[in-house]
């Protein structure tokens, strides 16, 4: 029979309580997204832009022969669309839709590090005063004395929502 390895409860209670997080420039910004949801992370590349799409829609991608939709994240929270620089990458993570998993790119400024972030350092998205729509921020991460916006993946880039932005779009360009 193996041996088991017991923790001392604070110990264990601290790594169930700490999530890590990959944060993220936007802007003048830091962001970050729990690393679950967080496939990879590449250099960003040539896109086919998409006629008819909103803004926040850069482009489709080939990713290994599949057809990868990339999302501005500055765009989509309703900020001018980002500047492609010798930064910008594109995280390509997943969404659940009707339970199917959907892989998305989002284009980023640049890619800063994995962090983790215990919970009690976490506070709930602030009421007023911030120009991203509260529903799409988790929480604001304590860091270094700093705030860190942690995004809401399924809120944020919810895509029933974003394709009824698709839809409306086009729909107002044939009108």
């Amino acid at each position: 029979m193996g041996t088991a390895t017991i923790m001392p409860a604070k110990v264990a209670e601290t790594q169930e309580a700490t999530a890590q997080y990959l944060t993220f420039m936007l802007a003048d910004g830091v962001f970050a997204m729990d690393i679950a949801t967080v496939r990879e992370i590449i250099q960003h590349c040539q896109m086919t832009t998409v006629p008819l799409m909103p803004s926040f829609v850069r482009g489709v991608m080939n990713l290994r022969g599949a057809v990868l939709p990339v999302i501005d994240l500055q765009a989509r929270l309703g900020r001018p669309n980002a500047t492609v620089g010798k930064k910008t990458c594109v995280v390509i993570f997943d969404v659940q839709r009707e339970g199917e998993r959907i892989e998305l790119g989002l284009m980023v400024d640049a890619v800063s590090e994995v962090i983790e972030i215990p919970s009690t350092d976490i506070e709930p998205p602030p009421q007023f005063g911030s120009a991203i729509k509260r529903d799409y921020i988790r929480g604001m991460g304590k860091v270094g004395g700093k705030f860190v916006i942690i995004l809401d993946p399924e809120r944020a880039l919810n895509v029933d929502e974003m394709t009824d932005m698709v839809e409306r779009s086009q729909e107002g360009a044939t009108a």
